[in-house]
């Protein structure tokens, strides 16, 4: 089951793996910071915590489901001459509800109370706890399904597939509180996030009808638009001093 630790290839593989599942997990700590601010600041490092530990028991699961990742391919049935496999489904289906969902929080965060100025999410919407740890791994089977098949696709070890989902979600836990701060700090990031989160959305419906988007495009034009961001908060701070 070891026999893979003396082997320079296998290590090579587990590096990859890991870096694959940090760089496909980047859109999964944006939405989890977004989820938990829905939350009690008192209730926050608990939501992220369960939702990320949850997120991992269901990458693991899908891991460990090898047989039922490999029929996930077969078509189930045909819609305008596009046949539609279980993966094709699934990215569709999770497509549409990072659309909804991110539509609904930038309605919220739009929203103004009269009084007091303050978003109607601050003070009408929290979700309940099991909800947010509930959502959060909902649309981590939609984030990391690719990357699984893919796992599945470039190793053969399951070991060497395990502890590279365990280290990537180690590193998600690590970076979600900072990352999930610096978002509830700054609302336009926090906008431009939720922007990401609906291309991501289209993205994968699109790919559920068979039609390939090229990763790099898309994390390029997310990390130009932070980019950007950062030279208008660099400003802002600059002006208000």
């Amino acid at each position: 089951m070891f026999d893979w630790i003396a082997s320079p290839e296998a290590w090579i593989a587990l590096s990859t793996l890991v870096a694959l599942e940090i760089v496909l997990g980047i859109d999964n700590i944006i939405f989890i910071s977004i989820l938990v601010s829905r939350q009690p600041p008192e209730k926050r490092e608990l939501a992220r915590r369960l939702g990320i530990g949850f997120a991992l028991i269901t990458r693991l699961g899908l891991l460990f489901s090898l047989s039922w990742l490999s029929r996930l391919t077969a078509p189930l049935f045909t819609v305008l001459t596009e046949e539609i496999s279980g993966r094709d489904l699934v990215l569709i289906l999770g497509g549409l509800f990072l659309l909804a969902k991110s539509t609904k929080e930038i309605h919220t965060s739009l929203e103004t109370d009269e009084h007091t100025g303050e978003g109607v999410a601050s003070a009408k919407v929290m979700e309940s706890l099991l909800g947010t740890v509930i959502q959060i791994g909902i649309i981590d089977i939609v984030f990391s399904l690719d990357s699984v098949i893919t796992a599945v696709g470039l190793v053969q070890e399951l070991a060497i597939m395990s502890i590279a989902i365990i280290i990537a979600v180690c590193v998600m836990l690590l970076a979600a509180r900072t990352i999930g701060e610096f978002i509830d700090q700054h609302p336009t990031l926090k906008m431009l996030a939720l922007a990401f989160l609906m291309m991501i959305g289209l993205t994968l419906i699109v790919e559920g009808f068979d039609v390939h988007v090229p990763k790099a495009y898309i994390y390029f034009a997310m990390a130009f638009s932070v980019f950007v961001e950062m030279l208008n908060l660099k400003l802002r701070k600059k002006l208000r001093h």
